[in-house]
């Protein structure tokens, strides 16, 4: 980008968290007007506050919140930074539109997705119970009458002394942005959950809405975009802050593309529902997240005639 920034260092603020890989992390940005780009987790408070005393700061001191997507991990200390003072808020456009879904229209469109799925009935209203809880959760934790600016993709926005280039970046979640900026004439990419070193994060984009049908398109088109950058330095939200983003793109295109490969075989030796595909994946592994991306694998491979699908008694069965 052409534009000069005004700030200084980049910090790492690494947090702990029960689930893998274990951690989550939001970046520092110090300047005349520190930016925080995302926020940490709700039960990260105590954490939070003594990292950011650790580089001389308290949430009061932060001017800027500017964030990639709106999960729980990246938006959980929002309030605390808005009850220490009065920052500007910046969020992905989309999220507004998210956030004012009504809660019974996205447990109907779940239930459906899910009955239509094949899963017991235990599982699916635990599937509609999770996605509600999400929603809710989340809109609380960045209430949008707290956003200040809704930032489009492209849209080149001032965040203090940054000048940003969000890029939009969906597959993990649906309105995902990165956001790419000169720091001390280094280009670098603040990547939120894309971009990972160490693993390709998950397809869950829109979770078991409707949306899922077109998770894995997404998240290729992502990576087209991301692909077409130059910068310096990551900074993503799991795994350590790299060099090497063609690589890690490359690499994630290839995880995709292997994981599609995987799916389809799996239907070719007779897993025909997304329970039964989706439980194959996981192995002894958590099932819950591998839900959504064997959902959107399965209606990847069929709208591209890689797999055929027929409703049996209300229950999508694949075939192959």
């Amino acid at each position: 980008m052409e534009s000069r920034s005004t700030q200084g260092n980049v910090h790492r603020l690494a947090f702990d968290v029960d689930w893998p890989p274990g951690h989550v992390a939001c970046c520092l940005v110090d300047g005349p007007e520190p930016v925080l780009v995302d926020a940490a987790t709700p039960d990260n408070e105590a954490a939070f506050r003594d990292v950011l005393d650790a580089h001389g700061y308290g949430p009061e001191d932060i001017e800027h919140v500017l964030v990639t997507h709106p999960h729980v991990d990246h938006v959980g200390q929002v309030p605390t930074v808005l009850a220490a003072g009065d920052p500007t808020v910046y969020a992905p456009a989309g999220v507004r539109e998210r956030f004012a879904r009504d809660p019974d229209d996205l447990a109907a469109r779940v239930r459906r997705n899910c009955t239509e799925a094949g899963f017991p009935d235990e599982q699916r209203e635990m599937a509609v119970e999770m996605a509600v809880e999400s929603l809710e959760r989340d809109s609380r934790l960045l209430a949008p009458e707290s956003v200040d600016i809704w930032v489009d993709p492209g849209a080149e926005q001032r965040v203090g002394g940054l000048t940003v280039d969000p890029v939009h970046t969906p597959g993990h979640q649906a309105d995902h942005l990165s956001y790419a900026v000169n720091i001390d004439d280094e280009q670098a990419l603040l990547a939120g959950d894309m971009c990972i070193e160490p693993f390709r994060p998950v397809v869950m984009h829109d979770g078991l809405d409707d949306g899922h049908r077109e998770s894995f398109e997404a998240f290729y088109n992502a990576l087209d975009s991301l692909a077409a950058l130059e910068v310096d330095q990551v900074y993503p939200g799991h795994g350590p802050v790299h060099d090497d983003l063609p690589g890690v793109v490359e690499r994630h295109r290839r995880s995709l593309n292997e994981r599609l490969d995987r799916v389809r075989d799996l239907v070719g030796s007779g897993y025909s529902t997304v329970p039964g595909v989706a439980g194959a994946l996981a192995g002894d592994r958590d099932v819950k997240y591998l839900i959504p991306e064997a959902m959107g694998a399965l209606a990847h491979l069929e709208r591209h005639g890689e797999v055929t699908a027929e409703l049996v008694d209300g229950v999508r069965q694949y075939d192959a």
